[in-house]
Formats: structure tokens, sequence, C-alpha cells
């Protein structure tokens, strides 16, 4: 019988050391058996701030044989740890494989010189070949890329126009890829998405120069969640912001089939929200809680697949500085749905919406129009040039016209809107009158007797009675006021046949009185009451009309306030009082 005595030495040591194995990180095996590789294994070695690059190590080699080992052993996850790794070439992550950095929330990334505090790839391959192999390839199902900041350290925000490269993360022809936690700072392009369907994009922040994030040819639905493109570490006003402002579009949708996004944001943007028609058609699907800041086209629609885009709790704002700012534009070609559903359009805006295509309907539903043509005066929030809509339930404020509606339209729905001052339809011809319908919307009420009526200038009933003025304002006291333009005009409401006395208060810069004839009030061509310098309350007696509309003429020099404000000013118009000259005292 064998005992203890007689086993050899050697069993309990291989034992050990095989034991020993399991516990401390190999070269080229995964960790305690773990599925996982670290990166630093293979040689990836991080790079200090100020390093030249001649002098950097590339750590290209080292991260994509730790991928590939990830790969050959049956898919895993290849850890990379907080520090700043210069890779010089391009990396593919294989199928079933993940490249995992220390980052566990979208992240903030402020200057490409900023010591690290997670995992940061420093991107070089691709200058000026647009066209070229992207710096991150999803290359097989389930290839996800994770908790990772990447920076391209020659980006030059004074060349413009900016220096192109390729895409930042591409896939093609793949299923369930993920992008998750990341960080792109100043890609030229972002993430583009072709063939990759059920795709996860979440948690994703930056501010790619000439496209942020581009979906085409996915045929089974695709996720985007929880992203943000803004000018981290870039001032606003610089030329580089302003090309961008110009020329980049944050988010490009083209075929996609019942695409989610969620929670998503961008500002300064020429385009916010793109739907495009490339060799495979248009997109579809659910939109919601889109946001676009400081857009020249918030939303614009070139083409949508007849199912529709559902945009629900967006919030639009144009483009600042502005004076053609369309928030969401349907262009001619669109054949699909539109439906907007509690969306908030305000900021400096020239037309909120403005619908071109006669096939297509548009819905607009719940939404709140705030501050629209206050450069271009005079444009209505929604334009309807062609083409079918449903318009219920809206509120507008701070401009003149609700809804403008072109010979061109066909059928138009528009019931239950709330307008400050009643709601406005302008257009109305023989050509669509009899497709219009109306009921249910706010009428408008003066607020006093038709002989005798006050109106504050600002006031948010005011809007039937001025014509080509700002937007509403308040002074420091809290009290109302709108500028006029060079040529404004006031629509004043008479009995007809009827004289009245007119009191118009206002205060003149010295600027209005500047580099015209004859500054004052007129009717007809007629000066009825001269401008001067500082408060002015006008006062003249209107000969009858024969109509029960009287409209005057604000002629006065024209002024632009500064760089950050381009509006043509002229008065301040304060307020209105209108008296028959037949009424009682009061």
């Amino acid at each position: 019988m064998r005992t203890s005595a007689n086993i050899p030495f050697r069993a309990p040591l291989a034992a050990l050391l095989f034991f020993l194995a399991l516990c401390s990180p190999s070269a080229h095996g995964a960790v305690n058996g773990s599925g996982q590789w670290l990166a630093t294994d293979f040689g990836a070695a991080p790079t200090s701030v100020g390093t030249p690059f001649e002098e950097a190590a590339d750590c290209t080699e080292a991260i994509q044989s730790a991928l590939n080992a990830a790969k050959q052993a049956g898919g895993g996850v290849v850890l990379l740890p907080a520090g700043r790794f210069t890779v010089k070439g391009t990396l593919s992550i294989p199928g079933g494989v993940t490249l995992e950095g220390t980052y566990r929330s979208a992240i903030t990334v402020g200057s490409c010189n900023q010591p690290a505090d997670g995992t940061l790839l420093l991107a070089y391959a691709g200058k000026n070949a647009p066209d070229g192999a992207p710096f991150i390839s999803l290359a097989g199902d389930n290839a996800v890329i994770k908790g990772v900041g990447i920076i391209y350290p020659e980006w030059d925000p004074n060349v413009i126009p900016p220096i192109p490269y390729p895409p930042c993360i591409e896939s093609h022809d793949t299923l369930n890829v993920g992008i998750l936690d990341c960080a792109l700072l100043n890609p030229y392009e972002g993430i583009r998405l072709v063939r990759a369907a059920r795709h996860l994009v979440r948690n994703v922040t930056g501010y790619p120069i000439w496209r942020g994030l581009f979906v085409d040819h996915c045929l089974d639905i695709g996720r985007i969640e929880n992203i943000h493109y803004w000018p981290f570490g870039s001032g606003y006003n610089d030329r580089y912001c302003t090309w961008i402002n110009l020329n980049g579009i944050a988010f490009e949708f083209a075929q996609t089939d019942w695409q989610y996004v969620a929670n998503t944001f961008c500002f300064g943007y020429g385009v916010g929200y793109k739907f495009s028609e490339y060799e495979h058609g248009g997109a579809n699907g659910n939109f919601l809680g889109l946001g676009a800041d400081c857009c020249r086209r918030a939303v614009l629609v070139e083409q949508a697949q007849e199912p529709g885009l559902l945009i629900t709790n967006g919030e639009f704002v144009g483009r600042w500085f502005s004076d053609d700012s369309i928030c969401v534009e349907i262009t001619e070609k669109c054949r699909g749905k539109v439906s907007l559903v509690n969306c908030s359009f305000w900021g400096p805006i020239d037309i909120c919406v403005q619908k071109k295509n006669p096939g297509g309907l548009l819905t607009a539903s719940a939404c709140h129009f705030v501050n629209w043509d206050g450069r271009q005066v005079g444009n209505p929030a929604i334009d309807l040039l062609a083409g079918s809509a449903n318009i219920a339930d809206c509120t507008f404020t701070d401009g003149q016209t609700d809804v403008r509606l072109a010979d061109r339209v066909k059928t138009v729905l528009l019931s239950g809107n709330l307008s400050y001052g009643g709601f406005t339809v302008e257009g109305i011809s023989e050509a669509n009158g009899a497709r219009v319908q109306k009921w249910g919307n706010e009428e408008f009420f003066l607020d006093g007797s038709m002989e005798q009526y006050r109106v504050e200038i600002g006031s948010p009933d005011d809007k039937r009675f001025v014509v080509d003025w700002s937007n509403r304002e308040k002074d420091p006291e809290d009290i109302p006021f709108r500028w006029s333009s060079d040529n404004s005009k006031l629509r004043l409401m008479v009995k007809p046949n009827s004289a009245y006395d007119l009191t118009f208060a206002c205060d003149v810069p010295q600027q209005a009185l500047e580099n015209i004839e004859a500054p004052g009030l007129y009717r007809d061509g007629e000066l009825i009451a001269p401008l001067g310098a500082g408060h002015n309350e006008l006062t003249a007696r209107l000969a009858p009309s024969d109509s029960d509309v009287m409209v005057l003429e604000v002629r006065c020099g024209g002024w632009v306030p500064g760089e950050n404000d381009r509006r043509t000013l002229g008065i301040q118009g304060r307020f209105i009082e209108m008296k028959a000259v037949d009424s009682p005292s009061p």
C-alpha cells in the first residue's frame, strides 16, 4: 500500500506553480483566467504630458496584440488603465471583444494637454485622409469600446477649414456593437455606423467637427442614448467654432428602420439632426428628448420613410446672432410624416417650422413657440409652403404671425391653439381656403372698447398693433417695450368713419435721429408727429378711415447695437392710447 511518503515531491510543486500562474498576470493569457487581458502586459505604456511625438512610445501593436489574444481565446475584455496612450496607427476590435478603459460615465475632456484621470487614447492616423481606415474599427459582432477618451493631439483650431480625418469609431456589417461611456474630444468625424444593426451608443460626450454620428442602412432597431456634443475646451466665438456652427452636423440618419434615440443634445452646429437620403432611403423612428441649441437648422428633414419621424419632447434654439435660423425645415423631397409633440422652440429664430414638401404630413401637437422673427420681422412661427398639416393645442408667444399658408397647401387643420393677442393665420386664399379648417383657437380680445383703449407695447397682447418690431423686452424697472426698426408700423384698431386722438409714447436714442430727414410718425406718407431725442409722448388727431384698421409708419435712423447684436434698431415703443373724438370721457 502506497503512503504519502511515496508521493514524488514534484507533484505538489507542480500544483503550486499552477496555482501561482492562475493568480499572476501573464503577458499572453487572461488575468486569473477571468476573460480579461491587460494591455500593459503586452507592452502598452502611458505617455507623459508634453512628450514629443517622435519620443512617445507607440502602443498600437501592443493594444492590438491584446485584442487579438482575447479574440483567439473566444472573446473577452482588454483592459487599459488610466493614462495617456499614444496610438500612431489604427485599432480593430474583433467580434466578442471589448476594449475597456477606466471611465464609468460620460466625461468632460477640456484640453489635449491635460493630465489623464482616466484612459485617454492619443490618435494620429489618417490626417488629410477622410476616406482612410477609421481610428477604431468595431470589426465584428458584439465588439465594444467602453470607458475611453479619444483625443487628436495634432488638431489645430487655427486651421480653417479644419483638417479632415477618417471616422474616429466605425462599424460596418455587424450586429450588436457598442460604444459606451466614451469622450470624443475633437475628431473630424465621430461615429459612423453602416449596416450595424442593433447598435448601442450610450453616454458619449465631445465636440466632433464635421459630423458627430452617422447611421445608414440599419435594418434592425439601433439605440442611441445620452449623447452630449458641446464645444468642450473651445471658445464659442472663435473661427473654429464658427466653422462648425455653419458647416457641422451633430447627428445624421439615413436609412434606419425604427431607430430609437433618447436624451441627446448638441450645441453650436450648422445642423443638429439631419435626416437624409442615400442609396437605401430615409429614416423612421422614435426620437425622444432631442436638444439642439445655437444651430442654424436644429432639425433638417430631407427624407423620411412613410411611417414617419416621431419627435417628442424636443428643445430647439436657433443659431445665436443670426437672422436665418429655421428650427425644423422639411425640404421638398420628403415623403414621410413628421410628427412634433410637446416640443419647445425658442431663442433667436427666424422661422420655427417650415414645410416645403407637397407630400407627407406635418403634425404639431402641444408644442410651444417663443421668440421667432426677432431679426427678420414678420415671418411666422409655422410656415406651410405646401402639402398638409395638423396644428393642434399649441401655444404661441412673442411673434406677430403664428401660421402662414401658401397656395400650394392641401389640407390644413388648426384647432385649440392659444396665442397672446389672438391666434393669427396669414395667406388663406381662394386657392386653399376651402381646405383650411379652424376651430377652437384663441380669438383676439381688445381690453377696452373700440372707442377708447390703451396698448402697452411689449405686453403679451400687443402683437396685433405692432408690425416689424423686435421681440418683447423689459427695462431695468420691469416695464415692457419693443425696439422698432428704421421703418416699423403701428396697426391701430378703429371704428370706421370715426376720428381719433392718438398718444404714442416712445424713447428715442440719438442714433435714431441721424442720417434721416424728418424722423417721426407718418400716415399715408404725411408726417403727423416729429420725433425728438429722449422720452416722447407724441399726440396727433387722426382723420376718419373707412376701414377698421389704420396703419402708421415710424420713420427713423437705423443703427446696429454691436458685434453680438446685429439687429437694425430704431426707437423704443412704450404704449399707444386711442380715443375716438366723439367718445365720452371716462
